[in-house]
């Protein structure tokens, strides 16, 4: 956002691009942040900007909404997120918590008695959820997501290498390098950064398992938390989940060696759904053309 004229001169990919690249009077902000709102004003406009780009020249609909929201949302920060929406001018807001839209997206029926739990890790927030007859029957949601994961790599550089790099460097690394554990193969890379002894640039090369190192905390909070979870279940959920397993979803459930870490530490069967960067968003869809599945999992602010 231009902070001199208040106007947004980027949305969505384009904005990430210009993380720590902009001039003074251009600020980068993150509407939304651990799943929940934190700049009101900046989340509404993104909301309306992505509203306008799916109408097209329907710019005078007002469309029905489906939001997906973590479980450990409050009552203040759901009514924060519908407010917003309608002021996108939504004419009806559904708000849905994500591992229900998530395993809805990723094919699974959630309306019947049979239990099955999903893993999903977003940017923001992991949501870990057993599911029964359209509802949590356990579940909870924690900041071991990928934004931890990628600021864990940053810290890691930061502190054993003296080492600095931006965000979207963290997050480059990430993808390239960045796994549950060891591989096959070691892999390495170049990265570039600023050398915090001599206040210049440097350069350095990273392995893969330099980086576990940087995303093993984050890792175990997350395995602490499914495990906590499924502790929880009632015994014949528990039966259903062994025969079923637990499904990843999100874009965190890409990373190399996390199902079979998964797998290792709970004893269940862990399965990637088929596109998981998409399921929230596709659970979303099914919704909207189902208007009876919707009722049934939503809670309905009006």
């Amino acid at each position: 956002m231009n902070t001199v004229t208040k106007r947004v001169e980027a949305v969505g990919a384009e904005a990430y691009d210009m993380v720590g690249k902009t001039p003074g009077h251009i600020k980068a902000i993150r509407p939304m942040q651990d799943g929940v709102i934190a700049d009101f004003e900046a989340a509404e406009r993104m909301i309306s900007h992505f509203v306008q780009k799916a109408l097209g020249r329907r710019r005078w609909a007002a469309p029905r909404m489906v939001v997906g929201v973590p479980l450990r949302i409050t009552p203040v920060e759901r009514r924060a997120v519908r407010d917003s929406v309608l002021r996108a001018r939504a004419s009806e807001v559904f708000l849905v918590q994500q591992p229900i839209a998530a395993a809805i997206g990723a094919g699974l029926d959630v309306t019947t008695p049979i239990g099955c739990c999903v893993v999903d890790i977003g940017g923001g927030t992991t949501d870990i959820a057993v599911i029964s007859l359209s509802g949590i029957a356990a579940g909870t949601s924690v900041r071991a997501a990928g934004d931890m994961f990628t600021q864990g790599i940053i810290e890691h550089l930061r502190r054993s290498h003296g080492l600095l790099v931006g965000e979207r460097t963290g997050e480059r690394i990430k993808m390239a390098l960045g796994s549950a554990r060891p591989g096959t193969q070691a892999r390495s890379m170049e990265i570039r950064g600023r050398d915090l002894s001599r206040l210049s640039p440097a350069t350095l090369t990273v392995t893969d398992q330099d980086i576990r190192a940087g995303l093993s905390g984050p890792l175990q909070q997350l395995l602490t938390a499914v495990a906590n979870v499924l502790e929880k279940v009632e015994p014949e959920l528990s039966a259903d989940l062994v025969e079923n397993g637990i499904l990843l979803t999100g874009g965190g459930a890409l990373l190399e060696g996390l199902p079979e870490l998964l797998a290792d530490e709970t004893n269940l069967a862990v399965k990637v759904a088929e596109h998981p960067l998409d399921c929230v968003v596709n659970g979303a869809g099914v919704m909207l053309e189902r208007m009876d599945l919707l009722q049934q999992v939503s809670r309905h602010d009006g």
